[in-house]
């Protein structure tokens, strides 16, 4: 995880520099003399060089945990992504709800019915999930639902029933994703002989393919929901714009308008230890939902399996 945020801290001070536009004029605006922009690059030591501001940077954030301070507001950007935190979370955790429900029953039912009418229709909808721009979604379900059929808000957060455009909007672009992963892993599954003897000794086909065949094929679904998870994070910057979400990802967009370089910055980091935190929760479950992985781990911890080597070069497995 480290050498990762460290490349994405990297990453996007590299980008901010090569920026054009200047915050020093954007903070003091049009009518600023060139000895104030100047002053005040001065202060916010904008005309240090490209290595001194970085190692600044790297250091402040990864010893200190200090994003520094906002251009506009001078507040801590932090303790402002932090206050915008749980609805980002909120959006994200919805529309993974909405995605996993959506994906995973389709998936099945047409690994299942494979080359059937149904078994098309849902590969249809997978690739034209993955096609789909999120933004361009909500804004058609938005004239839909919103402004012709007036079921739910445009915009906002004040009730459940606001929450339920944006999660559909998102969810749905990841379920295509997750649908087309639970497809091929029940497909491989469900050829095993193991199936074939279950429904040889007169066993449901429900209970086959809930307690034999999902069971097997959960470890690529749950790396597949974890890695949506992390793109509903990121994905969630232009859906929070649309449908006017307080979060992370509409903060950055006003940051990006106003050359705020420090919240884009600590947005764009904040969001990648997120994304790496989430990772590292699904390798965790990956103990859990597959006894072989902890078995393994347990040998290792007791010195089984390691390969040692003599001085004539020859290898032995203790």
């Amino acid at each position: 995880m480290i050498p990762v945020l460290l490349g994405v801290a990297f990453l996007v001070f590299t980008l901010m520099y090569i920026t054009p536009g200047d915050p020093a004029k954007v903070i003091l605006g049009d009518s600023a003399t060139e000895e104030s922009v100047a002053e005040l690059r001065e202060q916010m030591g904008l005309n240090d060089s490209f290595i001194v501001r970085l190692y600044r940077y790297i250091s402040g954030v990864f010893f200190k945990f200090d994003f520094g301070n906002s251009y506009q507001t001078g507040k801590s950007v932090l303790e402002e992504l932090l206050q915008r935190f749980p609805a980002t979370v909120k959006l994200a955790a919805l529309s993974a709800l909405v995605s996993v429900i959506v994906g995973v029953t389709l998936g099945i039912v047409s690994a299942v019915k494979q080359y059937s009418f149904f078994d098309n229709i849902c590969s249809a909808i997978g690739i034209i999930g993955v096609a789909l721009p999120n933004f361009w979604l909500g804004m058609m379900l938005v004239l839909l639902f919103s402004v012709k059929l007036k079921w739910f808000p445009a915009s906002g957060t004040y009730g459940l029933k606001y929450w339920v455009l944006p999660s559909v909007t998102l969810g749905l672009i990841s379920a295509a994703n997750i649908m087309r992963t639970t497809r091929s892993c029940m497909l491989e599954v469900i050829r095993q002989d193991y199936i074939v003897t279950a429904r040889a000794k007169g066993q449901s086909e429900i209970v086959i393919i809930v307690k034999h065949a999902l069971k097997n094929a959960m470890i690529p679904i749950v790396t597949i929901v974890g890695i949506q998870f992390g793109h509903l994070l990121g994905g969630s910057v232009l859906v929070e714009t649309v449908f006017s979400i307080p979060g992370i990802g509409r903060y950055m967009i006003d940051a990006i308008k106003a050359r705020d370089y420090p919240i884009v910055q600590g947005g764009v980091l904040f969001l990648s230890a997120c994304f790496s935190f989430v990772n590292l929760g699904v390798d965790i479950l990956y103990s859990f939902l597959d006894p072989r992985m902890k078995s393994m781990f347990d040998n290792k911890k007791k010195g089984q399996g390691k390969i040692f080597k003599s001085k004539k070069g020859v290898e032995s497995v203790g």
